[in-house]
């Protein structure tokens, strides 16, 4: 059975099933799925990084990794750099194919895909679209506008991360130079919001809203970046007015 197969019958990270007594008696296969869930959970990776994580060495690590990228859950990537670039040649990180998030989903992606080009059909084109995606994310936001106001105006960005970590997004916040990354390592939608980019667009309007202040998204999963990438330029609180907020919503960083 390949590792992609594996994570999609086993919920993720289960070593269950059939499989050779001494890769059983090793613990193979249980540690590439922590391999590959640590990239889902964190976005892409160096060998550094996945060895602490894991708490392997990283011989171990590049070995898992390479049986990976051989079944195509993984591939290497050059890593990609925000702001000046430093000397010497970039980290290679590791990040999740397509073959890898589908071992992780559990969505009904044609389905909704073909519900959405049912609604562009029949009830308004991309207006329609753009309504239902709207509707969506603010159904979506109650839960993450409680949580947003009740935090301290400079812990708003960690406290959004915290609630769309909740809803499966795998979400954190750091710091970026004059403000903050929110990047979300995984999307459930992805592929869907790929034929229909007018959800990262709702997503991204709901997030300025929610936190006062125009958002830009950088990356997205959508469009084959490794992890979506929102950068909220630092406010006071004097600057917070939600309602005032807008948004830049195109998928990525033309730069």
């Amino acid at each position: 059975m390949s590792v992609s197969e594996e994570l999609r019958n086993n919920g993720v990270v289960k070593n269950v099933g059939e499989a050779p007594q001494e890769e059983l008696a090793t613990g193979e296969r249980s540690t590439r799925n922590r391999v590959a869930r640590s990239i889902l959970d964190h976005g892409p990776s160096t060998v550094t990084d996945l060895a602490g994580r894991l708490g392997l060495t990283q011989a171990a690590v590049r070995r898992h990794l390479d049986a990976l990228v051989s079944d195509d859950v993984v591939e290497a990537r050059e890593q990609r750099v925000y702001g000046a670039r430093t000397r010497g040649r970039p980290a290679k990180v590791f990040a999740l194919t397509d073959c890898g998030r589908d071992a992780f989903d559990q969505s009904y992606d044609k389905l909704a895909a073909d519900a959405l080009r049912w609604i562009a059909e029949r009830e308004g084109g991309d207006e329609a679209v753009v309504a239902f995606a709207r509707a969506r994310m603010a159904a979506q936001a109650d839960t993450y506008r409680k949580a947003v106001e009740a935090a301290a105006p400079e812990k708003r960005a960690e406290a959004l991360a915290k609630a769309l970590s909740a809803d499966g997004y795998a979400a954190t916040a750091r710091s970026a130079p004059v403000g903050e990354q929110l990047c979300q390592h995984h999307c459930p939608v992805a592929h869907v919001a790929e034929q229909f980019p007018q959800l990262c667009e709702a997503e991204t309007e709901i997030f300025s809203q929610l936190l006062g202040t125009h958002v830009q998204r950088l990356a997205t999963i959508a469009h084959g970046d490794g992890v979506c990438t929102t950068f909220i330029p630092k406010i006071s609180k004097h600057d917070f007015h939600g309602h005032d907020a807008s948004a830049s919503t195109a998928g990525r960083n033309p730069a």
